[in-house]
């Protein structure tokens, strides 16, 4: 059977902040509301919708379904969760519409980590016998990452502050962002390190935001949209568990997830990436094969705003709105998110606008 061409056909974000006053399926409301809306369509013909969030963030079990109350559960609704990324909603959403007997799908992923301690919470997702016992936090992990880099001689702690600067820069332009504005390099490297050899500007802001998009199949999606952002290759592929058992500076699942969405013929225009430290997008670059032609992380990535399980659905939203706004030179794009410690998890939705 030939696949089904799926189309992005509206958008939205809730602002990324420190800590909201608005619970999460606030958060959800507002940007499902604001995807329905950007794409014109009745929420009552949307066939499919899938969620992506953590239980564990919110701190209470079946956490997620209180957030259907967004969606607009009754009458009864098709739908579906994720206990991942909202990019991971969105590829079940993809993969339903190849069924051929629905038309469009609302797809949204939610964050709310003000709500708990990262440092607390995330060793409780580790391995049970060797690594949650010791309380191994997402820091200290990353921090591995970066020192097996720097010791590689594959990037330097400088590159990794230019990261950061061009991340905070590029954020100017992104009014959903946390983190914003221009930096000095050398005053970032004599700043003292948050957990060696990582400083605060290498590490994710701790963010509240919900994001959503509406997809649709290629006749529905000209009907409702003007320039619709086409998906022309999603995969997503894993690795082991334990960090001993891979080597941290390279991430082979994101270059096979790359090859498996099509990626080919060269680099994208655009790359948003899911490096939510700064260690990271040297290792997606590469990974990617992505060369000075490609523009990365033109919203300012996850360094700039971080809502964990929204983040890689909003790398989708980011690469798609640089198809579509700014001055119309960029046709093809690619959107990466993970999940996991150290790049464990990685899935690639190639986009390509007409």
């Amino acid at each position: 059977m030939a696949a089904v061409d799926v189309a992005i056909v509206g958008s939205a974000q809730t602002p990324s902040v420190r800590r909201s006053a608005r619970s999460e399926p606030q958060l959800c409301f507002d940007a499902i509301e604001g995807a329905v809306e950007d794409a014109g369509i009745n929420r009552r013909e949307i066939g499919f919708t899938c969620s992506g969030s953590c239980d564990y963030l919110t701190g209470g079990p079946f956490a997620f379904v209180s957030n259907l109350e967004a969606a607009g559960a009754w009458p009864p609704i098709s739908e579906s969760h994720v206990e991942m990324d909202g990019a991971w909603a969105l590829y079940e959403a993809w993969v339903r519409l190849q069924h051929g007997d629905i038309d469009s799908a609302l797809v949204f992923g939610s964050g709310k980590s003000s709500a708990s301690s990262p440092a607390e919470l995330y060793p409780q997702q580790l391995d049970p016998y060797y690594l949650a016992p010791i309380g191994l936090d997402p820091v200290s992990m990353a921090a591995l990452q970066a020192r097996a880099l720097l010791d590689a001689g594959r990037a330097t702690e400088r590159d990794l502050a230019e990261v950061a600067v061009r991340s905070r820069r590029n954020a100017l332009n992104n009014p959903n962002a946390q983190v914003r504005g221009e930096a000095d390099v050398d005053k970032l490297l004599g700043e003292d390190y948050v957990c060696a050899p990582l400083r605060r500007h290498d590490l994710p802001p701790i963010s509240d935001a919900a994001a959503a998009i509406v997809l649709a199949t290629e006749s529905k999606a000209r009907q409702l949209s003007r320039r619709p952002v086409f998906i022309r290759g999603i995969d997503h592929r894993v690795e082991p568990h334990q960090l001993g058992m891979r080597d941290l500076t390279s991430s082979p699942s994101t270059a096979l997830a790359a090859r498996r969405a099509g990626l080919v013929n060269g680099a994208p225009d655009v790359a948003e990436l899911s490096a939510t430290f700064s260690p990271q997008e040297v290792i997606l670059r590469e990974a990617l094969g992505l060369d000075d032609g490609t523009v990365v992380n033109p919203s300012g990535g996850p360094l700039a705003a971080n809502p964990v399980m929204a983040t890689g659905l909003i790398r989708i939203i980011e690469a798609a709105r640089a198809l579509t706004e700014g001055d119309g030179h960029h046709r093809t794009a690619l959107a990466h998110a993970t999940g996991g410690q150290c790049l464990q998890h990685n899935l690639v939705c190639l986009l390509e606008v007409q």
